[in-house]
């Protein structure tokens, strides 16, 4: 309650789900139903949509994955070089000043 009395709700008022849920995947998208209503969207245009967004939604997860690989294979490179050709640690900067 705030200081007027009333009950306090959430930033978000409870329309975005908690961070410590897992995310929605594309089965979980695909496979929405939502109720009919008298004067509701055409459930074909839902359907049709939804399966697009679902199709988007695998595919930015793929990518995703490719470039989590890339990027630890970049790491993994990078580390390679850096004990192969970096100076020794601890070894401070060079009295004749020039670069490495």
């Amino acid at each position: 309650m705030n200081r007027q009395g009333r009950p306090t709700r959430s930033p978000n008022a409870g329309w975005y789900r908690p961070v410590a849920t897992r995310p929605l995947t594309a089965g979980q998208v695909r496979d929405r139903r939502f109720a009919t209503v008298r004067r509701g969207l055409d459930p074909a245009e839902v359907h049709a949509f939804l399966d697009l967004v679902a199709g988007e939604l695998a595919a930015t997860r793929r990518e995703l994955a490719h470039t989590a690989e890339e990027n630890a294979r970049i790491k993994r490179a990078l580390r390679s070089w850096h004990s192969r050709f970096a100076p020794p640690a601890g070894s401070g900067p060079r009295r004749d000043g020039g670069r490495w």
